[in-house]
């Protein structure tokens, strides 16, 4: 039976929730959404928040409260008079949103052994950027999972958005198996002393994308929040739009109990890529280390192959598991950017293997016995 190389994680627990929206003919923006707002405020302890429809609106959102004035002052003969920074790995929607908003983007490359930008890099972007652009963003995408060095990269003095869809609870700890057999609750309203510690982001606002494939789903939505009251007030100014721009409840509804999961998942996630990562130490392709050891939500298992992708995925094919490429859907795969040798080259070889909680084990199996033996 073929493994496909992605699945949501969707238990009975989101169906019921989903269905109690529709029975209660409630599914547009309402309570279900501020419901989802004070659940993850109690995981992420933010100021202020928004449930917007997409990441797409929610970047644009962030981008906006930042620079309101793009279109007043933009240049003639130019894309924009302000620029924001993104990494040539970040999603492609990116672009279209900086290009409804008249913003220049300025691509970063990141390095071999690490796919998010960093501040040296970013550096090196800032020097070469083209005379009359003002910077007014870095948008900081933690791309696969990993989290870059947020804290350094804010020293610059430029408004920082972190994009943390993908490495959303990188945080956690893997429940222990005494802890399992303990039986103990891991939900995000637990009052026992298995206490979550306070997250900190240096980013002026955070946006964690629901979309299918991040780290947590509501089959599309994004949150956009500030972490303190100054940044909150700016996010308070785009309170009143209209319905149209905030996420519906029966999307909330499936959010709230994928934040209610979130250690249940991370722990199945952990547990599978200690199985994998065995199996890619026995193989001459190399991965994408952590910055700080440990803290990892195992969002995916990538590898960076020491040969082109052809041959990998014909033998992946011929056992009947998917795999694809890790940055298909990136702008550096759509788009040329020449200052970003790194990052193409990463399009080019980098792939990713199925990793989702709903892996069987003995899927788990087949998919390391792949890894070891790949060509």
């Amino acid at each position: 039976m073929k493994i496909e190389i992605y699945s949501p994680t969707i238990r009975r627990k989101e169906m019921d929730s989903v269905l109690t929206a529709m029975v209660e003919e409630k599914i547009g923006p309402g309570e279900r959404s501020r419901l989802l707002i004070q659940t993850a405020k109690e995981q992420l302890h933010f100021d202020y928040a928004l449930a917007l429809r997409s990441s797409a609106v929610a970047l644009f959102t962030a981008i906006k409260a930042l620079s309101p004035d793009q279109h007043d002052n933009s240049v003639e003969g130019q894309v924009g008079s302000k620029a924001v920074i993104i990494s040539a790995l970040s999603p492609r929607y990116y672009l279209q949103v900086l290009q409804d908003l008249d913003i220049t983007p300025l691509y970063c490359d990141v390095s071999y052994d690490f796919p998010c930008m960093s501040r040296e890099l970013i550096e090196n972007t800032i020097a070469k950027k083209p005379q009359g652009l003002e910077i007014c963003a870095i948008v900081l995408h933690h791309t696969l999972g990993f989290t870059p060095d947020s804290a350094s990269i804010a020293e610059l003095g430029i408004p920082v958005i972190e994009d943390i869809s993908q490495s959303y609870g990188s945080w956690l700890k893997p429940i222990s198996k005494k802890d399992k057999q303990d039986d103990l609750p891991f939900s995000s309203t637990d009052k026992s002393d298995k206490e979550e510690p306070i997250v900190k982001f240096s980013g002026v606002f955070c946006i964690l994308g629901l979309e299918e494939r991040d780290m947590l789903t509501s089959g599309g939505g994004a949150l956009l929040f500030a972490m303190n009251r100054k940044e909150g007030m700016l996010l308070r100014n785009y309170a009143a739009l209209a319905d149209e721009y905030f996420m519906p409840d029966i999307n909330s509804a499936l959010a709230i109990v994928q934040f209610k999961e979130l250690h249940r998942n991370i722990t199945r996630r952990h547990e599978i890529a200690e199985v994998y990562i065995q199996a890619g130490l026995r193989t001459r392709h190399k991965r994408f280390i952590p910055i700080n050891d440990g803290e990892y939500c195992n969002y995916a298992f990538s590898l960076v192959l020491e040969t082109g992708l052809k041959d990998v995925t014909a033998y992946a094919k011929k056992k009947e598991i998917e795999i694809e490429n890790a940055f298909e859907h990136t702008i550096a795969n759509s788009v040329h950017c020449d200052d970003c040798p790194v990052s193409k080259s990463l399009v080019m070889r980098t792939v990713l293997f199925p990793m989702y909680p709903r892996l069987r084990s003995h899927d788990v199996e087949r998919v390391s016995r792949l890894i070891m033996t790949l060509p």
